[in-house]
């Protein structure tokens, strides 16, 4: 790689290079970026004066490293490409700071459409069927829509993905997997009832997840598959929502080791993929990645309450600086990896950790933990941008097409995958979620209880109300009702 002189720019985080002219031009004068002349496809602001934008989010940063490399050159595309729609280009309507409505209508047609017929071309993802039911389904939940409609439709589709030895594979003849057990089960809990919790083979689940139980506290996402920190967050759902026995089966691997819980040394194991760099690996000694911090962050507040078992196992301040350094401007929204690009799904895998860091940090309301590090002291207001992340997701991330659904950035296409991460993100930015009482007792898993309301400050508010989405539960992430009618009616369920 050489090094080449470039014009010196500010950005916090990231640094790179701005090839635009044009917008840097723009950035100097302080105006947004125009609008298509075509009112019938793009347009800017409607006020008659500019959109009220902080200069951040609408100018190139003004110092920069010298050293250009593929990864800067990337970053440099990247910021070209979302700085004109994040000043008002392709918008039809903006209001007064520069924040269009979100597509409400386009999105929701879009996900029922993907729970219909697909096109030849989703033949290759077969085995993530789970996964795209689930997506479509926690998206719809959030845009506000009933998805109990699907409830007979889904138990067919789901009951000859269970296989007799245990656990949900992503199509029939299939081996089971963590990933697709656990959409499996999100995706039932949302449409609820009796014959939808009912299909679930709780003995052979049980006898499945003591297979994959490591003698080093993990599990493995498959009978011979990989062991990292997804099975980790995955097993942990499956047996907190189904209250499956915790008890380990003689037969398992991890009795080699001594254990004799499902949880034993899961915490531990889970402490051990924390990088030097603060963030999470899939499992330990490899790269920090935002998916696997919510991954850590949520299995741990499953096993115990965050404010007790966060800090015990991973080192906070340092994680909080790593996911900090997640977001960047003038984008707003999150990077997944330390020297990648945004993409609108890390809006849930980063975004998501901060309601958990928050209640690791404060603790049940009305108490305050006692830290002797000052920077775990509760914090009174958002430890991330949040105006910021809303900016991203609805200027960059819709598809204005009459397509629908939500994507990555700017230049990609939306899918299932991305509408439910990026509407996940909105709701954590859009609403403050408490750690209202903790449990008792590590034992029972269901013993938290959270509240949740608008996120309000002192700051104005930018987007509308009227596109704020629902709410979803900052552990399971599907709806908090779905969460506790799941798991009161496994309750009644002592043993099989």
């Amino acid at each position: 790689m050489k090094a080449s002189s470039r014009h010196a720019r500010l950005r916090q985080k990231v640094v790179f290079k701005h090839q635009a002219r044009k917008l840097a031009a723009m950035a100097a004068s302080q105006q947004p970026a125009p609008a298509s002349r075509d009112s019938s496809t793009a347009r800017g602001a409607t006020s008659a004066s500019d959109p009220v934008m902080p200069n951040i989010f609408r100018s190139a940063p003004v110092i920069q490293d010298a050293l250009v490399t593929d990864s800067s050159q990337l970053q440099d595309d990247t910021l070209d490409e979302c700085l004109p729609f994040l000043t008002g280009y392709g918008h039809e309507h903006c209001n007064m700071h520069g924040i269009p409505p979100l597509l409400r209508g386009r999105h929701v047609k879009f996900l029922h459409k993907q729970l219909g017929m697909l096109p030849p071309t989703f033949k290759s993802a077969d085995a993530s069927r789970p996964w795209v039911i689930y997506w479509c389904l926690a998206a719809l939940s959030l845009l506000g829509e009933d998805v109990a409609s699907y409830r007979s439709r889904l138990i067919e589709t789901f009951r000859p993905m269970q296989n007799k030895t245990g656990g949900i594979a992503g199509g029939f003849g299939q081996t089971s997997h963590l990933a697709t057990t656990y959409a499996a089960v999100l995706a039932l809990a949302m449409v609820g009832g009796d014959d939808a919790y009912d299909l679930i083979d709780r003995r052979s689940m049980w006898r499945w997840l003591c297979s994959l139980k490591q003698p080093d506290g993990g599990f493995q996402m498959a009978a011979g598959g990989e062991e990292d920190v997804r099975g980790a967050y995955c097993a942990s759902v499956i047996i907190s929502l189904l209250n499956i026995p915790r008890n380990l089966s003689t037969d398992s691997p991890a009795c080699s080791a001594g254990h004799t819980d499902l949880f034993d040394g899961l915490p531990e194991w889970v402490a051990r993929c924390q990088t030097y760099e603060g963030g999470v690996s899939a499992a330990p000694g490899l790269e920090a990645h935002g998916a696997y911090a919510f991954c850590a962050l949520g299995c741990l507040s499953i096993i115990d309450s965050p404010h007790r078992t966060v800090p015990k196992y991973l080192n906070v301040p340092r994680l909080i600086s790593w996911l900090s350094s997640r977001q960047y401007a003038p984008e707003g929204g999150f990077s997944g990896r330390t020297n990648k690009l945004v993409d609108g799904c890390y809006s849930h895998w980063v975004g998501g950790c901060w309601p958990l860091i928050e209640a690791s940090l404060g603790g049940p309301e009305g108490q305050r933990t006692r830290h002797a590090d000052s920077a775990l002291a509760e914090a009174s207001g958002s430890l991330f941008s949040r105006s910021g992340l809303i900016r991203y997701i609805l200027c960059c991330c819709q598809d204005l097409s009459k397509r629908g659904g939500l994507r990555d950035k700017p230049s990609k296409y939306s899918d299932a995958y991305h509408t439910c991460y990026v509407l996940a993100g909105l709701s954590f930015a859009q609403h403050k979620w408490t750690l209202a009482s903790a449990r008792a007792d590590a034992l029972l898993m269901h013993g938290d209880a959270w509240t949740v309301a608008p996120f309000k400050s002192d700051e104005e508010q930018i987007f509308e109300e009227n596109d704020r989405v629902a709410t979803t539960h900052p552990v399971y992430v599907i709806p908090q009702r779905n969460v506790d009618d799941c798991q009161r009616y496994f309750a009644s369920k002592i043993g099989f």
